[in-house]
């Protein structure tokens, strides 16, 4: 077992994986404390590093791609203090800080643990349920339902039409956006088939955000909802764009069609091998298949 302790936080590798609990000094951010303790699966890392300073270094760990709904709702945004993924290390125990590096590269080596995108999140995401208070609203979140009520800061126009309800199977994506210098951040949920281009300011599915010191817990609720979301491996996977492999002759050119169902049976045999390895689960397998069936 390796162990390190700091004023930042303490983290402890076992060999299988490591946990990440916040500390009480006044460095660490809000979302760090309110996240608290977290387990990371050897499996989910691509690799950890100590960057050495004059006074203090930093612990930091990678994960791969597709590990972490929080890390992909927020899309490499969070702020240092924030960032569950660093540990500020004191220059007197940089030795220790080389150890804990060693111990768990060499886990990583032995595991001949890939480092390549994953497929299914290897984290679970902030607990629900959930809510949190900041900018112009309040986002709350059960596992199935997110409801979006406002406050006296709301405009007018988006505050008119009540609290807003929106169930976890009616949302496409989510996004959480801090905000930097003049800018306004938001959280914004993308509702299937309601497309809006209308700022958040104004979009009665999305939380305005000013930069105060709770704008980053709506990344937890951005997380919490990521990671109920189908996985963006297999979203891509469902995704059979209408003109993929297709010559840019007429729909009537014998080459074109000809081509184009080849195409179709080359991303069949694709699905079909996404839905024995587990990428696909048996409905979406079903749904993507027949996509491909009425285009043929």
């Amino acid at each position: 077992m390796a162990e390190i302790l700091q004023r930042d936080g303490t983290w402890v590798f076992d060999g299988d994986a490591l946990r990440l609990t916040p500390g009480r000094d006044k460095s660490v951010g809000l979302l760090r404390r309110t996240l608290g303790e977290l387990v990371v699966p050897l499996g989910a890392l691509a690799g950890i590093s100590l960057e050495q300073g004059k006074k203090s270094g930093r612990l930091r760990l990678r994960l791969r791609d597709g590990a972490d709904p929080l890390l992909h709702a927020t899309g490499g945004r969070l702020s240092e203090p924030h960032d569950p993924y660093q540990l500020t290390v004191e220059s007197d125990r940089y030795g220790v800080a080389e150890y804990f590096v060693d111990e768990v590269r060499g886990a990583l080596l032995l595991d001949e643990v890939p480092t390549d995108p994953v497929t299914a999140y290897l984290l679970p995401g902030p607990a629900v349920p959930l809510s949190v208070s900041a900018g112009d609203g309040t986002a709350a979140f059960d596992g199935e339902r997110i409801r979006l009520e406002w406050n006296w800061k709301t405009e007018d126009a988006k505050a008119s039409a009540g609290p807003r309800t929106l169930a976890l199977a009616d949302v496409a994506a989510v996004e959480w956006q801090p905000a930097v210098g003049l800018e306004n951040g938001h959280l914004r949920f993308t509702v299937r088939h309601a497309p809006t281009k209308a700022p958040p300011k104004y979009d009665p599915n999305a939380v305005e955000l000013w930069g105060f010191k709770k704008d980053p817990l709506m990344a937890l609720v951005a997380a919490a909802v990521q990671a109920r979301l189908p996985h963006p491996a297999r979203a891509a996977a469902l995704d059979v764009p209408a003109n993929k492999g297709l010559r840019p002759e007429t729909p009537s050119s014998p080459v074109a069609a000809e081509d184009g169902h080849d195409a179709l049976l080359r991303r069949l045999r694709e699905l079909g091998e996404l839905h024995r390895t587990g990428v696909l689960t048996d409905e979406e397998f079903t749904m993507a298949k027949q996509a491909i069936l009425r285009r043929m």
